[in-house]
């Protein structure tokens, strides 16, 4: 079993950039699919973007595209989220997941991460 820890949450205004990184340790890294979801007071918790295990692949979600990048550097055992554009509705908890080897189909899918972070807080103020 991986573990994971989020870091670079904060407040930021609207228009603003915050990167995200997610640590790593435990079980090799490079097998595992990586995500990133959030969930807002009240709500859901939804997907945001995933990156494969060799990076060649990456899905993102349709309110963020364009704005977020993910990424990932194997060697480091890390997995980012680079947010651009922020606006008031990015507000949430963000997450760190892995899934270990799924398909490409099923990268959005919740219920195929079976390891998460503790997440951490970003606030984007208008």
């Amino acid at each position: 079993q991986v573990q994971l820890i989020e870091s670079g949450g904060g407040l930021v205004q609207a228009g603003g950039s915050l990167r995200l990184s997610c640590a790593a340790s435990g079980r090799a890294f490079s097998g595992y699919t990586m995500g990133w979801f959030r969930q807002a007071p009240g709500k859901e918790r939804e997907f945001v973007a995933a990156i494969s295990w060799s990076g060649a692949n990456t899905v993102y979600a349709d309110s963020v595209k364009a704005r977020f990048t993910i990424s990932r550097d194997n060697a480091k055992s890390t997995v980012y989220l680079q947010m651009n554009s922020l606006k008031p509705e990015d507000t949430a908890d963000y997450y760190c997941a892995a899934a270990w080897l799924i398909t490409a189909q099923a990268m959005g899918a919740r219920g195929e991460y079976d390891a998460w972070g503790q997440g951490t807080q970003v606030t984007v103020s208008a």
